[in-house]
């Protein structure tokens, strides 16, 4: 799908890494054709937010239609993990999620896209690596209002450069404050089981 902005033409394509974060997953998910996701992301793009380099945005879009994977923990919630590959070919990670919980309706997201050209960087893109290209990576859906940070998993995985990761650039001060905003969110969170 392609739009005009002032400056330039934009495409942006909807990345198969995106489309694990269905309803059957523990991720948030949009209950919509990705057609209609990219309609929302296009409409709002000039609305955007920097990530934690340019060529990643987070553009915020109307929650209807949107389920947060992410609970609220409570005293004597049930958690279990797992060690798998987030996609074909990737090294394992581990993750954790709360049992016997649903998800609810989302009150914010943020639809992250990076460039096609920071995805080329590990042969991850659809689009061809050329100014303009822009791939939907992740639905972040927040079951309460205001952004949530990224997780500090996700993170410290990006940073350190993990396969699968995407280098983030930050600066050893830059990351440690990222860190800690993102600890305080999460340490009584998980992902839907």
């Amino acid at each position: 799908m392609q739009f005009v902005n002032k400056e330039k033409t934009l495409n942006i394509a909807v990345n198969d890494f995106v489309k694990r974060q269905t309803s059957d997953s523990r991720f948030s998910h949009f209950d919509g054709e990705w057609e209609e996701l990219v309609s929302r992301v296009e409409a709002n793009f000039e609305s955007r937010l920097f990530g934690y380099r340019d060529d990643v945005v987070l553009v915020p879009v109307e929650p209807a239609g949107f389920f947060s994977g992410v609970v609220q923990l409570k005293e004597g919630d049930r958690l279990v993990g797992g060690f798998e590959p987030r996609r074909a070919g990737e090294v394992p990670r581990k993750f954790v999620t709360v049992t016997d919980t649903e998800k609810l309706p989302a009150k914010h997201v943020y639809v992250v896209l990076y460039t096609s050209k920071i995805l080329s960087e590990d042969n991850d893109n659809q689009l061809p690596p050329h100014e303009g290209n822009w791939e939907v990576i992740s639905i972040n859906a927040s079951p309460t209002e205001g952004s949530m940070p990224i997780d500090p998993m996700v993170l410290m995985h990006n940073h350190f450069g993990s396969d699968g990761g995407t280098e983030t650039g930050l600066s050893d001060h830059d990351f440690v404050s990222m860190l800690r905003e993102s600890f305080i969110f999460w340490k009584d969170k998980a992902m839907c089981g």
